[in-house]
């Protein structure tokens, strides 16, 4: 089969993992849980931030504040830079506004999937392990499920989703430095060997170290740019929402685009319901599981509320961006040249308005650090469900090749188009997405009644502690007595 051939079928099936009822399964996913939990990303945004500090590191797990910057690092990728770049010329600046409201919906789902994380956790190689895979078989008891969701995230984690992030490293390093795409692809794979090779641990320990300051130095950016042009911002706002309703003249014809095109973004961005950010969260040591479900829920408002908020306002706010019409040629062309490249270049563009020379090199160098640490996350998310799928003598073995071949994903995309590696890209994110939203909602109510749980202690005051067996959850490795 020929590149052209490959490049067919994966947009075939793209079009199939990730059409409108995926769309429409994920916001409903999101107000059916934001309603059930009665808003809970707005009840509890203070105990969100009490909680990052919650729980220390132990031989057996990581602390709060690390599963949380290790699924920040995942949730904090390209998909911020480039991801929003893509969105908003395909569907207009109204695109901005369906990532904001899959990130607010999006936060009821990621409580729930990384609270039942914690609740059926497990204890695999001297680590914790736990995900859709383990509640699915745990919660649900149907091993069938859980072994296809398993498949389906080291597939799509260790084969699909890793190209994108080093495509877009390679590519934005071109712009701001000129260096080959294959001498970005060694070097990224170099550096993501000596860490992927150092196990759960050492994933914590970077990401914490490096997600909030890149995260930060991003936003700071932002704000120079949005400062430069403060009395544009209301403007910029009006146009968000005139686009996402289909009000404004320009783009009043592709508000289906923008639903489609932020959903879809924003799900990429912040992972909410995709089932990789609970993978994370099971590995925290916790005292209650609803701690570490309220601090993923937080992940996704610094995901997509802070760092994709402050990629849209650099573009708006510079006219940096081209949007397609459908069918051929463009409702707004203000990049000349960049017809082919929606992505990181539209941000570098950006930030070289306001800082002639600075930009391209800037958002390289941010682009760098955003995309390495969510393939280092891909990496954990690979190798738990590969311990899970394969266990005894041949889990080490099984482990070794899932990062080997992630390793070689990550050069393979590096040297590809950033078309061909976003499509495949979003059938793995699709792929998860369907499996982990159909399993979350037929396990919402555990979510529930372990938040409710959790608020009652809280109300009490006293240490918190989680006992399964009193609220009727069984089958639970790590909590409370089986």
């Amino acid at each position: 089969m020929g590149l052209l051939d490959l490049h067919a079928l994966i947009d075939v099936v793209n079009s199939w993992v990730w059409g409108y009822p995926l769309v429409f399964l994920c916001l409903g996913a999101g107000v059916f849980f934001s309603v059930w939990t009665r808003f809970l990303q707005i009840r509890h945004i203070k105990g969100m931030v009490k909680q990052l500090w919650a729980g220390e590191a132990s031989d057996k797990g990581i602390s709060s504040f690390q599963g949380f910057a290790m699924a920040l690092g995942g949730r904090v990728g390209t998909g911020n830079i480039a991801g929003v770049a893509t969105a908003i010329a395909i569907g207009g600046p109204g695109a901005l506004f369906w990532m904001w409201a899959i990130a607010f919906l999006g936060a009821g789902s990621a409580f729930i999937e990384a609270t039942l994380a914690q609740v059926w956790k497990e204890k695999r190689t001297g680590e914790y392990r736990g995900g859709p895979s383990y509640y699915i078989e745990h919660g649900l008891g149907i091993k069938w499920f859980a072994v296809i969701f398993a498949v389906a995230t080291v597939i799509s984690c260790g084969l699909l989703m890793p190209g994108i992030q080093s495509n877009s490293i390679a590519r934005a390093c071109f712009e701001g430095f000129g260096t080959p795409l294959w001498v970005s692809g060694v070097l990224v794979t170099a550096l993501l060997a000596l860490v992927v090779f150092g196990g759960v641990k050492r994933i914590g320990r970077v990401a914490e170290l490096v997600v909030p300051f890149m995260a930060l130095a991003y936003i700071i950016m932002a704000l120079i740019i949005v400062a430069v042009d403060i009395r544009r911002v209301p403007e910029m706002f009006s146009l968000v929402f005139s686009s996402a309703f289909g009000v404004n003249e320009t783009f009043g014809g592709i508000v289906g685009s923008a639903i489609a095109w932020g959903v879809k973004r924003g799900i990429y961005s912040n992972e909410a319901g995709q089932g990789t950010g609970p993978q994370a969260a099971a590995a925290a040591e916790v005292a209650h599981p609803a701690q570490q479900g309220l601090v993923q829920a937080f992940s996704v408002y610094i995901d997509t509320l802070g760092v994709c908020t402050a990629t849209g306002l650099m573009l708006l706010l510079t006219n940096q961006y081209n949007v397609a019409r459908p069918g051929g040629g463009f409702l707004l062309h203000n990049l000349p040249g960049l017809e082919a490249e929606a992505g990181a270049p539209y941000t570098q563009a950006a930030v070289d308005m306001v800082i002639p020379g600075f930009g391209s090199g800037f958002v390289a160098v941010a682009l760098f650090f955003f995309a390495f640490t969510t393939i280092m996350a891909y990496a954990y998310y690979a190798e738990s469900n590969m311990a899970y799928l394969v266990r005894g003598r041949g889990a080490k073995l099984a482990i070794t090749l899932v990062r080997l071949g992630l390793l070689v994903m990550a050069y393979f995309g590096s040297m590809r188009t950033a078309e061909l590696m976003w499509a495949m890209g979003d059938i793995g994110v699709g792929l998860m997405a369907w499996l982990n939203l159909i399993a979350i909602l037929a396990l919402g109510g555990v979510g529930v009644k372990v938040l409710k749980d959790y608020e009652r202690q809280i109300k009490e005051g006293g240490k918190l502690c989680f006992e399964p067996e009193k609220l009727g959850i069984k089958n639970t490795e790590c909590w409370g007595k089986n």
